[in-house]
């Protein structure tokens, strides 16, 4: 996955952390091997995202007043994307800024990847949502708030972790179902951003590829 960066109550906040710190790579060599499992792929898209982020704040410069720099990095209000979930939480992000720049750079469409990307990384929140909204989970949520604490008998003969364990399967089926499409872009624009990625980090260490640190 990659890292977004949203707004919410008037602050930025990253939706993931981007902790990876390499130089710049140039493309042009063949299209490398992908990583295999899914930590690899995700750590590769982070590293070329932030390869991309910190050319781009390097040539805007490090002179500007901190809010100047904010505004680089993740683009001067209002945000020009939003989407609102369907468990009523909203979501935005800005078309201009240096993240927004290096999600361009990686997926092609930031709005369609914005988009996608939200709606996947929220399709248990909203599994969630439509469970508790089932009568029968609610007499048992009920049984179980009403149990004294440790008492593991009254927990259990609540039957609430039963019931969970019966019922989310088929609402996060039923949610992905419904998200189809969405979820088809965000495969379709992830594997673009990997191919990307691996050509622009070629020949180039990414955290996937390193040893054990030295003791």
């Amino acid at each position: 996955m990659s890292a977004v960066w949203a707004r919410g109550a008037g602050k930025r906040v990253p939706a993931a952390v981007l902790t990876v710190l390499l130089a710049g790579g140039c493309a042009g060599s063949p299209q490398p091997a992908l990583p295999t499992s899914e930590q690899g792929r995700s750590d590769l898209i982070k590293a070329a995202q932030k390869v991309l982020v910190d050319r781009c704040m390097t040539a805007h410069g490090t002179a500007e007043p901190r809010a100047s720099q904010e505004d680089a990095l993740f683009g001067a209000d209002p945000a020009e994307l939003e989407v609102t979930l369907a468990t009523g939480h909203t979501v935005r992000a800005h078309t201009d800024g240096c993240l927004a720049r290096a999600h361009r750079h990686l997926y092609g469409d930031q709005a369609r990847w914005f988009r996608a990307e939200v709606t996947v990384n929220n399709l248990r929140p909203e599994a969630q949502a439509r469970l508790e909204q089932d009568p029968r989970y609610r007499s048992a949520l009920a049984r179980r708030a009403a149990c004294p604490e440790e008492d593991t008998r009254c927990a259990r003969e609540s039957g609430l972790d039963d019931l969970r364990a019966r019922l989310e399967p088929a609402r996060l089926d039923a949610v992905r179902a419904a998200h189809r499409e969405d979820i088809a872009t965000y495969e379709r624009l992830r594997e673009r951003a990997l191919h990307r990625a691996a050509r622009l980090l070629a020949g180039r260490p990414t955290p996937h590829q390193k040893g054990p640190d030295p003791s």
